[in-house]
């Protein structure tokens, strides 16, 4: 696969980037650090991206936007890949999802993982999508990576790095960051066990994409995947944030009737 990813170039694993100004990488970079990932396939680019140059940017740009898009979407789908898990065997949380009565249990009943969120009240869509936004915001935030001493991914900051909550100057105390919020992860690990994990996430993250979507295709047309045909048929729009269920939004109606 294309080694656009979250490892660092071999002199990176030994001094720090701070150190040493604006850190860009190249396609050797990257042809590099593919070998390291998955020395059978080697580097894989089909399309040519990355010699690319996206909006008119710098390849070095481009390159930085693309490896912190795989670690980021390869991150969401380990997370999506275990809940899919947790939520297709039942385990949900206990109590109420809200004050009008609906509980964890009933949304855990609708279904496969796909029609609990369908069953998901309008409200809550909204607040889980706010969340993601904000988490967005913040991540491409100059002024909070700087506070937390980086730069942006496309800027000669480090791909996948997240600013710290703590020190980043959000509006309300944040005991715990988003990475590590505890402190112990890599605590005394050396920079070759540090580099070493980043080629272990960058897998890991892959997997998990053909994972969770070899779960969408499964779901979406039966057969489609063969280890996969346990999977409930699910007649929704796996892609579709929103459903019949949230038709009291504005344009969600006009949108289903559209087949979107």
């Amino acid at each position: 696969m294309l080694s656009l990813t979250a490892a660092t170039r071999p002199l990176q694993a030994v001094r720090s980037p701070r150190a040493l100004g604006a850190v860009m990488e190249s396609p050797a970079d990257l042809e590099a650090l593919a070998s390291k990932a998955n020395p059978v396939l080697g580097f894989y680019d089909p399309l040519n991206l990355a010699g690319a140059e996206f909006w008119g940017m710098s390849n070095e740009a481009t390159i930085g936007w693309l490896r912190h898009a795989e670690i980021k979407h390869g991150r969401v789908a380990m997370f999506g890949f275990v809940g899919y898990c947790a939520q297709a065997n039942g385990i949900h949380w206990p109590g109420n999802l809200n004050t009008a009565g609906l509980s964890f249990a009933q949304v855990s009943a609708a279904g496969s993982p796909f029609e609990q969120w369908d069953a998901l009240p309008s409200a809550a869509k909204l607040q889980i999508l706010g969340a993601i936004g904000l988490f967005e915001w913040f991540g491409e935030s100059k002024y909070a990576l700087e506070q937390s001493g980086e730069k942006h991914y496309m800027r000669g900051g480090t791909p996948g790095k997240y600013p710290s909550l703590k020190t980043a100057g959000v509006p309300h105390p944040v005991p715990f960051d988003l990475f590590n919020p505890f402190g112990f992860l890599l605590k005394g690990a050396t920079p070759e066990k540090k580099a070493a994990g980043l080629v272990a996430e960058i897998n890991n993250g892959r997997l998990a994409m053909f994972g969770i979507m070899g779960f969408a295709a499964a779901a979406k047309v039966p057969g489609s995947v063969p280890a996969l045909t346990f999977i409930p048929p699910y007649a929704g729009e796996p892609m579709a944030a929103f459903s019949a269920a949230n038709s009291d939004l504005p344009m969600v109606a006009d949108m289903l009737k559209s087949g979107f």
